[in-house]
């Protein structure tokens, strides 16, 4: 197997009680994307500093190339305050004006974005407009098959219609959780049961592929050739914290489409691998070597 996969945007340390542990969605799914058998990387951007140098550290043991970690001489590495509630759901407050705010297409990050057989993004990033249009040129410059993956990660008042139809426009498949697809329907002016509404983004966006976490109630999946639905329930999890369990369902979900592999069995092992993630402290836990095992078999696409 031999995929590329390419996070844009943020990258940042989550500020639990227990300490520091890295974080950002793009960083998480190239993360989890490389345990499940893809080559990947991210294109971001962290300070001069001490989280930002342990950024970099920390990609080179996971086996995350450096050469698209830009570093800013101003701005700080991000970070972001996490409470975790009773039952390990996470709530963030994100630091503004950071170095993720400020990632350029420059060089490496155009010939990385160029090699993408999947490229993904999301909302967050785009909260500045430097991030903004160097992402959305970043996505354009992906080769013309390759999948444009919308990771929509709407946090706190960090986004815009503007910013969200923009980017709706240019992905092939999104991801949204329950709390997410009211938003996006009001903005759509889309109304009536979950399944509609999907049905209708998929239509005016020209989406291929939605995928829908509803955390304890497992996914629901829509592929628009075809009309083909695929509904996962979950089973019960010893739940430590929800951390990156939503990016860690990307990354399967990417690898999955790259490689053919049938909706229902998608959606299975992204749940089975999102409730792993929740049993484990932290967004990146070690996977088990078996869920990598679901991919080296299949064709690439």
């Amino acid at each position: 197997m031999d995929l590329n996969v390419v996070g844009v945007g943020e990258v940042l340390w989550d500020l639990l009680l227990t300490g520091p542990t890295l974080g950002g969605a793009p960083a998480n799914l190239a993360y989890h994307a490389r345990a499940l058998g893809a080559r990947s990387q991210v294109i971001t951007r962290v300070g001069n500093d001490d989280y930002g140098r342990e950024i970099i550290r920390r990609f080179q043991n996971m086996g995350l190339p450096d050469s698209t970690v830009q570093i800013d001489e101003t701005a700080p590495t991000g970070t972001a305050k996490v409470v975790l509630s009773g039952d390990g759901l996470a709530q963030f407050t994100i630091q503004e004006k950071v170095a993720w705010d400020y990632i350029a297409a420059n060089r490496e990050a155009l010939a990385a974005a160029g090699a993408a057989d999947a490229i993904c993004f999301g909302s967050l990033a785009q909260r500045s407009e430097t991030s903004r249009n160097s992402i959305l040129q970043l996505v354009a410059a992906a080769p013309a098959n390759a999948l444009r993956v919308l990771d929509i990660n709407l946090r706190q008042q960090f986004y815009t219609r503007a910013v969200i139809e923009r980017s709706l426009e240019l992905a092939d498949v999104l991801k949204l959780n329950e709390d997410e697809l009211p938003i996006l329907a009001a903005m759509a002016g889309l109304s009536g049961p979950a399944k509609r509404q999907i049905d209708r983004l998929a239509q005016t966006f020209d989406l291929q592929v939605i995928a829908l976490t509803r955390g304890p109630d497992g996914s629901l999946l829509f592929q628009r050739k075809g009309k083909r639905w695929s509904d996962c329930r979950s089973h019960p999890v010893q739940v430590i914290d929800t951390v990156g369990a939503g990016d860690s369902f990307t990354a399967v979900l990417v690898m999955g489409l790259l490689q053919k592999m049938d909706l229902d069995e998608i959606n299975e092992v992204a749940n089975e691998v999102a409730r792993y993630v929740c049993s484990q402290a932290g967004a990146t836990p070690s996977l088990p070597v078996e869920f990598a095992q679901k991919f080296s078999a299949s064709s690439p696409r």
